[in-house]
């Protein structure tokens, strides 16, 4: 039977169901209604979470968060999102403007409703506020702004003023990464159905609600269940049909340029020098309203080059910077592949489609019931200067300027096919990738089998083999001259099984070897000078902190030409400072999970314990160095079944819903690794009316 097909009574207005777990399916005569009907159930489900997210896109979230949202508030003004998603939206054609602006509707129709289950509101004094047409795009934009390289380029180029521009390479994270997502398909030859099995788990901030929504959408031209991004109609990245499923990860491409700028005033004005000499730049003075705190004012400035983010014309020019980035430039943001991804049949529907995709770019896999097979890159990357990739490139350089655009690869697949961020099909479109440790141990057990079903995916998912342990532990397995202590904890790190296991005390030990060997790198004179950073916006910090920076970049840091470094007494200093605290906590006593709230509680209790670490295929991300606490994780987990769709499974960290029982009625079967069912059958369902 073709599951896309609805049975049963609906109306104009779309009828909402839900299953055990409180995941909405909805139903609708259209598409338009049922994009008002994903709309109203969003905003009853989340509505603080996406009046959160509104607030953020516009720049007016420290008006009820306070001084603690004022640098975020300040860049979203500065960048311009909330002006760039009207131009996006202003250019839909027709047909997607509707399709959204039904959505609007339908969040503006629930928020009231949601907002009243939502204790937040109160606790804020916030009141629910009005979607515009172009809000989604802004969502959208807000999510994904510091996706890509714009922050690490403010780096790179820090480390090559003080290193100088040879180091710009030194802290590339192919060594080590601070989070990834992973995505794996499974052709039929090599599945006990013969059909393929699409799986993965996309790693962002784990945030409270998440970021992802499990959600169901069903008209007479189509039926689709996968993960919405509250806020946005769709589901853009993940998504199974019955006939055709599909997934991402991010492609780790880089398609935003920063610009040194040179600034004067002329009276109130301001003038940018560019390649054709100065020119008038677009110039906006704004407020920011703060609770509890006087209100901001920021200057707006965009060049011909982008909006500038960093410094001014009153600043220093060595700090005065521009970003520019494909939707400010085309006015597109690639909204009218929403719909189509929806509507698709078979992989060359999706092919299609995705040749409209903007940003973020992400490595897509797909496959569907015609034995159909997908491995591509999705999204829009400049051509321009090799060096546009690596730092700031002066924006009054014609040489530095865009050349059109890059084509997106594909990949054949044979037997199995893996995305994890590495440096693979989308290698030619970035530049840093994740290390190859979670994409290799997907592929080696992936392929030491055949006969794979749904249910032992989850094996997958959950691995905890740490393979980036492997050069630190050889560095230890290769000194002298280390006291019995430090002998006896080399002996128990070297017969480790290296998997970061919970309950393991050698997971524990390893992490602090490397936090340990971090912060002596950090501390060096060879990097100290690294750890003042230059004076960009606040928002920018996280990515200029020198000894996080250090901890995600351990390995090739120990195996670089630093000078006066040397390599084995430092790791022999480490040991013996690890060895001479007998710590014997097990690794989940300190690795638990930090979920992010835009109204934290301050006297909330420790997360639970997790297993896994950065470049385990379960990335549980810490901060080496810093924090053992994970801030990012499998944000979803899912396996997509193209023989039965009913046979495919999901989860979330917490779980359906922002408020209610729903809350985080998921998280148990997260942390023990489990899939819930996706449930098909309408008869399973419970239909749920409005009040």
């Amino acid at each position: 039977m073709d599951e896309r097909r609805t049975t049963g009574p609906s109306t104009h207005s779309g009828r909402r169901y839900r299953d055990r777990y409180g995941i909405p399916h909805l139903r609708a005569d259209d598409p338009g209604s049922l994009a008002y009907a994903q709309g109203r159930v969003t905003a009853l489900d989340r509505a603080w979470q996406i009046e959160v997210e509104r607030h953020r896109s516009q720049g007016t979230s420290a008006a009820f968060l306070g001084p603690d949202a004022l640098a975020w508030d300040r860049f979203a003004r500065q960048v311009r999102l909330a002006d760039t998603a009207r131009r996006c939206h202003a250019a839909l054609d027709p047909a997607t403007a509707e399709w959204v602006g039904r959505y609007v509707d339908g969040v503006n129709s629930g928020l009231a409703e949601g907002a009243a289950r939502a204790p937040e509101f109160a606790a804020t004094g916030l009141s629910p506020g009005t979607w515009q047409p172009w809000t989604p795009l802004a969502v959208w934009l807000g999510h994904h702004v510091l996706f890509a390289g714009l922050p690490t380029k403010l780096w790179r180029e820090h480390v090559a003023r003080k290193l100088g521009a040879s180091a710009a390479r030194l802290f590339a994270v192919d060594g080590q990464v601070t989070s990834g997502s992973n995505g794996w398909l499974v052709t039929g030859d090599r599945t006990a159905t013969g059909a393929p099995l699409i799986a993965g788990d996309p790693h962002r901030f784990i945030e409270a609600p998440g970021i992802y929504q499990q959600i169901r959408l069903a008209c007479p031209e189509y039926d689709v269940l996968g993960f919405a991004v509250p806020g946005v109609p769709g589901l853009p990245h993940f998504g199974h049909a019955g006939v055709v499923a599909w997934a991402i990860t991010n492609a780790m491409s880089d398609y935003q340029d920063l610009y040194a700028e040179r600034l004067r005033r002329r009276g109130d004005a301001v003038e940018a020098y560019g390649p054709d000499g100065w020119r008038p730049a677009y110039r906006q003075v704004e407020t920011i309203e703060v609770a509890g705190a006087d209100p901001v004012e920021v200057e707006v400035i965009e060049t011909e080059r982008g909006p500038v983010v960093s410094g001014g014309p009153d600043d220093d020019p060595e700090l005065t910077v521009s970003l520019r980035h494909p939707p400010r430039v085309t006015a597109d943001l690639g909204f009218a592949v929403l719909p189509a991804l929806l509507r698709a049949r078979t992989v060359g529907d999706l092919d299609a489609a995705l040749d409209g995709w903007v940003e973020p770019v992400n490595v897509v896999l797909a496959a569907d019931t015609d034995g159909g097979l997908l491995h591509r890159v999705a999204g829009r990357v400049p051509r321009r200067h090799p060096d546009n990739g690596l730092r700031v490139v002066p924006g009054w350089s014609a040489e530095h300027t865009w050349q059109g655009w890059h084509d997106t690869p594909q990949s054949p697949v044979d037997g199995v096919a893996v995305m994890a961020n590495e440096r693979g099909i989308s290698a030619g479109l970035g530049v840093e990738f994740a290390p190859p440790y979670r994409a290799d141990r997907i592929r080696t057990l992936l392929t030491a089998d055949t006969g794979w079903r749904a249910a032992q995916m989850a094996a997958v998912h959950t691995d905890t083999h740490l393979a980036g342990a492997e050069p630190l532990l050889a560095v230890l397995a290769g000194l002298d001259g280390l006291s019995a202590d430090a002998d006896a904890l080399r002996t128990r790190l070297l017969a480790w099984d290296r998997r970061m296991a919970a309950d393991s005390v050698d997971a524990a030990t390893f992490a602090d070897l490397r936090s340990a060997v971090a912060r002596r790198l950090a501390a060096h004179p060879a990097l100290a000078v690294l750890a003042e950073p230059p004076a960009h916006p606040e928002v920018f910090h996280p990515w200029l902190a020198l000894v996080p920076r250090v901890g995600y970049a351990v390995v090739p840091l120990l195996h670089a030409d630093l000078p006066g470094v040397d390599r084995d007494a430092l790791v022999r200093a480490a040991a013996e400072e690890v060895a001479a605290t007998g710590d014997t906590r097990r690794w989940g006593e300190r690795h638990r999970l930090l979920a992010w709230q835009a109204l934290p509680d301050p006297a909330a209790p420790p997360g639970p314990e997790l297993h896994g670490d950065s470049d385990c295929v379960l990335a549980t991300s810490s901060v080496p160095g810093v924090t053992d606490l994970c801030l990012r994780g499998p944000a979803a987990r899912y396996v997509w079944d193209l023989a039965r769709r009913e046979d495919s499974r999901w989860v979330v960290p917490l779980g359906a819903t922002g408020t209610g029982e729903h809350r985080d009625d998921q998280l148990a079967h997260w942390l023990r690794g489990e899939l819930v069912e996706v449930t098909c059958d309408w008869d399973r369902l419970t239909e749920e009316h409005d009040d």
